[in-house]
């Protein structure tokens, strides 16, 4: 489902999101105080616009409460972070993400609103951006620029089906190297590491992918609940 991303701040974390987002088909909205900065995302991004996101009438002007997701990514200035966070929270923003710089950042920010808080030294942009657009992506990790390891909840399309049946690596190029299989009852999880071809998917089946991230992407949007 193509959603509206705003990302303000466009440093490394939030070029990040931005372009992966993007990449994936979505509408991107890029918003900093940098003209050059927003220059360079022109060519990337849906539109890119010049703003001081401390100003309420600004956002107001960019329509920001019609956006699906607000990820606010600014960088050094935690003051213009904590107020930008609070004027989206105001403003009615169905859901505000928020990068943080340290702990105590991240505990004002969830405190004033923000849905989620995001520390860049333990979140990749990429794995952020697949994250917000499904959330049956569980773990993302890269292991190249092109070839990464994905952890994917069983949906309702993949229940009750083989491996076998699937046949992901014919279809998709993408190899199954492990199915961890949750037990709530009593809040263990196993992993196996040789599934057999004949190996059904469970409810409560979580399948470990390897692949080009591009193949990784079109098997996780044919299976999407």
């Amino acid at each position: 489902m193509k959603k509206n991303f705003a990302i303000i701040g466009m440093g490394r974390f939030g070029s990040s999101v931005a372009k992966a987002l993007r990449a994936y088909g979505h509408d991107v909205l890029a918003i900093d105080a940098s003209e050059q900065r927003i220059q360079e995302m022109s060519a990337v991004v849906t539109h890119s616009v010049q703003a001081d996101t401390t100003d309420e009438e600004a956002l107001k002007a960019l329509g920001i409460r019609n956006f699906d997701v607000v990820v606010v990514a600014i960088g050094e200035d935690i003051q213009a972070s904590i107020l930008t966070t609070l004027i989206l929270k105001e403003l009615g923003v169905p859901v505000i993400i928020a990068k943080a710089k340290n702990e105590l950042h991240g505990k004002v920010l969830g405190r004033i609103g923000a849905d989620r808080v995001i520390y860049p030294e333990r979140d990749m942009g990429l794995r952020v951006a697949h994250n917000l657009i499904s959330p049956n992506i569980l773990e993302y990790i890269e292991i190249s620029d092109d070839y990464s390891i994905a952890e994917i909840k069983a949906t309702p399309k993949l229940v009750g089906k083989s491996l076998r049946q699937l046949d992901i690596r014919a279809k998709f190029q993408c190899n199954v190297m492990a199915i961890k299989h949750g037990d709530q009852e009593h809040a263990k999880e196993r992993m196996n590491i040789t599934p057999s071809p004949d190996h059904e998917i469970l409810e409560s089946d979580v399948l470990v992918i390897v692949g080009r991230n591009e193949d990784l992407w079109k098997f996780e949007k044919a299976y999407a609940e």
